[in-house]
């Protein structure tokens, strides 16, 4: 039975909850991430998205001066719009149930945990690279 552990990026990049929405959207535009999960201690503690930096960045509602934006980026820490305590899988998890909670939630990632320490992330995309190795083969 396919596995997390084959499918996931083991040691994904990871930031501290003190880290400014600045250097994480640096982190996030130069490593091509969409999610990074957040360790305190060597503790998994939340999970960031893109979709949380937008939320904390674009209020529809609210309109602002850019160097309001500015001292946001600044500071503002990915403590303050992080998912807390995260759901997460092992990396024995079967694949197919992994990607049944990507589905379920709505989720883009799921961190991979081991004996209380990350050892991965595993994506919608990692499952999408897959099945796209997995067709080229079977041509």
């Amino acid at each position: 039975m396919l596995t997390v552990e084959e499918l996931m990026t083991p040691v994904p990049h990871t930031v501290s909850p003190g880290t400014s929405l600045r250097t994480i959207i640096g982190i996030m535009k130069a490593g091509g991430y969409r999610q990074i999960p957040v360790l305190e201690k060597g503790r998994l503690v939340g999970i960031i998205t893109d979709r949380d930096l937008r939320l904390a960045m674009n209020s529809p509602v609210v309109q602002h001066k850019q160097s309001e934006d500015e001292n946001l980026l600044d500071t503002v820490t990915v403590e303050s719009c992080m998912t807390t305590d995260p759901i997460f899988v092992s990396p024995d998890t079967p694949a197919f149930q992994a990607a049944e909670m990507l589905s379920m939630y709505k989720f883009g990632a799921l961190p991979v945990v081991d004996e209380g320490a990350l050892v991965g992330i595993i994506t919608v995309t990692d499952f999408l690279k897959y099945f796209s190795d997995a067709s080229d083969e079977s041509e």
